[in-house]
C-alpha cells in the first residue's frame, strides 16, 4: 500500500486517483430538541453520539436554501445590489439572491423570479456556477449561483415594487476584473458576492463560460 503522508507536514496527501469530493454521513443522534422556531428559522439541538461512543451536543439553524444570481452583461459588468443588511448594520454589495420559500421549488425558478423582482432584468443564457453550504457548522441552508447572461431589461411598467430593505436598494453595475480586486483588497464581504465573483473569474480563465454546465 502506498504512504501518502505529507513528507514534511501533518496529514495525507490526496490521491491524484480519486476525486477529491465530499461525502455523505451522518452520525447517531441520541436526542433532539427544538427549542426556537419562527415562520422563517428554527433552531434544533442534537444530542450526537461520536466515533468514540462519547456525546456531546450541537445546535443548528434550519433555513430554507437559497439562490445567488452573478448577472453579467456584454462587457463583463456584473449587477449588484447595495442593500441594508441590519444584523451587521452595513450597506452591502450583493447579488440579487433568495431563498427557495415555497417546498420543493426547483432552483433555477427561483432565480429567473429574483433577477425579475430585484435586478429588473431576465436573461436567456442560465449557467450552474457553484454549489455551497453557507456556513455548515452552524446553519443546514445551501446556496446555489447561477451565472445569468444575455440580459434583457424588464419594462418599467412590470417591474416588482420592493418592501422594507428592498425597497431601499440601488442596481450598480461593476466590471468583474474591478469586483475582484475590491474583494481581494477587504473593500467586498458579502460571502455570496465573493463566491460567485471568483467563481466567474475562475471560469473565464479555465475553458470560459460556455463551457459550464447549463442550468
Amino acid at each position: 500500500m502506498t504512504d501518502r503522508s505529507h513528507p514534511e507536514l501533518p496529514g495525507a496527501l490526496a490521491d491524484p486517483g480519486v476525486p477529491l469530493a465530499d461525502r455523505a454521513e451522518a452520525w447517531p443522534v441520541e436526542s433532539s430538541s427544538r427549542p426556537y422556531e419562527t415562520s422563517f428559522i428554527s433552531v434544533h439541538e442534537d444530542v450526537v453520539r461520536g466515533r468514540d461512543g462519547s456525546t456531546f451536543t450541537r445546535a443548528a439553524v434550519e433555513h430554507d436554501d437559497a439562490v445567488g444570481i452573478m448577472a453579467m452583461d456584454e462587457q463583463e459588468r456584473l449587477l449588484l445590489l447595495h442593500q441594508y443588511r441590519h444584523p451587521v448594520r452595513h450597506r452591502l454589495l450583493q447579488p440579487p439572491a433568495g431563498l427557495l420559500d415555497v417546498p420543493g421549488e426547483d432552483p433555477l425558478a427561483a432565480a429567473r423570479r429574483e433577477l425579475f423582482e430585484e435586478g429588473h432584468v431576465r436573461a436567456a443564457d442560465w449557467r450552474w456556477l457553484v454549489d455551497a453550504y453557507s456556513s455548515p457548522g452552524f446553519t443546514t441552508e445551501r446556496w446555489r449561483v447561477f451565472l445569468a447572461r444575455d440580459l434583457r431589461p424588464v419594462a418599467e411598467a412590470d417591474r416588482h415594487v420592493g418592501q422594507h430593505e428592498e425597497a431601499d436598494m440601488e442596481i450598480v453595475w461593476a466590471p468583474l476584473d474591478e469586483v475582484v480586486e475590491q474583494i481581494f483588497v477587504g473593500r467586498i464581504s458579502d460571502g455570496l458576492l465573493v463566491m460567485g465573483a471568483l467563481a466567474c473569474w475562475a471560469a473565464r480563465h479555465r475553458e470560459g463560460y460556455a463551457a459550464l454546465r447549463p442550468a
